[in-house]
């Protein structure tokens, strides 16, 4: 989500929008339904993966390639590199 898609409001004008209608609420929606215990018995916990910060030279021409798609540049690249492991790994 871009920042131009974020409005940021106090809780007084939170209150006053609501007054004014322009917030909608139903109290009477039905509740999702309930996930039951064979989800919960197949759970598993879950920890998150912590990041490593390297300084990696790439050739300019790759560079340019992910930085023209704008913002999240950095991101592609680890989506391709990681779509690069996945693909070596299930080789084997």
């Amino acid at each position: 989500m871009s920042e131009s898609n974020i409005k940021r409001a106090s809780l007084a004008e939170i209150t006053a929008m609501r007054k004014r209608g322009e917030l909608y609420y139903n109290p009477d929606a039905p509740e999702g339904p309930s996930l039951g215990p064979d989800f919960w018995a197949n759970a598993e916990i879950v920890e998150p993966k912590g990041t490593t910060s390297v300084h990696l030279k790439v050739d300019a021409e790759v560079f340019d390639y992910f930085k023209q798609g704008g913002k999240g540049h950095l991101t592609r690249m680890q989506n391709v590199l990681k779509a690069y492991v996945d693909a070596m790994r299930k080789a084997g």
